[in-house]
């Protein structure tokens, strides 16, 4: 794979990490979708790069995105590697993580960065569909920690061929307390509202399943309150704490048996030291480290001509794999 050197004038960890919302206002395409039903009554909303039942699509390898905390498919980097990935001959899908295409979902619980059954589901869905294709899996930031769960979990039989993580907060804890501080809080206000949005749309639901007041919920003002109040009781953990300790990726890298590779930028603002791996990872795990990229940036090219390195350098990094088993 390439190595990343940040555009010239674009070198700034925050510039890296918002400048593609300026760059690429618009989605590049509009998906196909589909509504896959889970066994618990809710939904999961895929996003295709072109009709999957289709004769052509039969035959290509697949690209699987597992998009970041509050994203979905309009986000600049999910569109944007689908769309690469699809130029270079695959057919591109993106589960949604509920409550995230534009709908609310149907139950009170949502998802979290350790919640690997939903993603299980959509894979041996794709199993299903596609037994003898290629799959290759990248997961954005929160969706890297949950595929770096998922592949630890599953490591007998991911369902998948390779896999990349890129910027994902493998230290849960860490990552909450970074993203208070400086300029970063920027960050949190903007996922903190979208999160708190959410859950006030689905009060009714809340409300029977953790007694929250409608007030409780508008007066959260840190994610790790959030996380205290609402994600951790959803979801079968005692607090925060035991959430983020028992979620965070990190623990579980040496688990994971297939071919995965890391990409990770030390300038990257949501995070501190504490998700980069001190021990010796495990041979199948290729670990990018980059002093810059900021946070799921990668803006490379110059300032007048952006460029978004991991669209050309993804796609290219699998391009071995796309040819296998076909």
């Amino acid at each position: 794979m390439t190595q990343f050197v940040a555009a010239k004038g674009l070198t700034n960890p925050h510039v890296q990490t918002l400048a593609p919302r300026f760059i690429r206002k618009k989605a590049l395409f509009e998906p196909v979708w589909q509504t896959l039903d889970t066994e618990d009554g809710d939904f999961l909303d895929l996003a295709w790069s072109e009709d999957w039942q289709s004769e052509k699509a039969k035959n290509k390898p697949i690209f699987v995105l597992f998009h970041g905390l509050e994203g979905c498919f309009y986000s600049p980097y999910a569109n944007g590697l689908m769309h690469a990935f699809a130029k270079n001959g695959w057919l591109s899908v993106m589960m949604h993580f509920r409550g995230c295409s534009g709908k609310p979902n149907n139950l009170a619980r949502a998802y979290h960065s350790g919640e690997v059954e939903d993603a299980r589901l959509f894979l041996q869905h794709l199993d299903s569909l596609f037994p003898n294709q290629t799959k290759v899996a990248v997961g954005i930031s929160l969706g890297g920690n949950m595929l770096a769960n998922y592949l630890a979990q599953y490591n007998q039989e991911p369902l998948l061929d390779a896999a990349t993580i890129v910027s994902a907060p493998l230290d849960l804890s860490a990552c909450s307390q970074r993203i208070e501080q400086g300029f970063s809080k920027i960050y949190k206000t903007y996922l903190l509202s979208s999160l708190k949005r959410n859950a006030l749309r689905k009060h009714h639901l809340l409300k029977g399943e953790l007694d929250l007041s409608y007030q409780s919920i508008k007066r959260v003002t840190k994610l790790y309150e959030f996380d205290d109040l609402i994600t951790a009781p959803l979801h079968g953990f005692k607090d925060a704490q035991d959430y983020y300790q028992r979620c965070s990726g990190i623990h579980r890298l040496k688990d994971i048996k297939l071919p995965t590779q890391i990409i990770h930028a030390k300038d990257d603002p949501f995070m501190t030291e504490d998700v980069i791996p001190k021990y010796v990872l495990p041979d199948n795990i290729d670990y990018r480290l980059f002093d810059q990229g900021g946070h799921v940036g990668f803006v490379a090219g110059s300032a007048l001509k952006p460029k978004f390195w991991l669209e050309e350098a993804l796609p290219a990094y699998y391009q071995s794999l796309s040819a296998k088993r076909q």
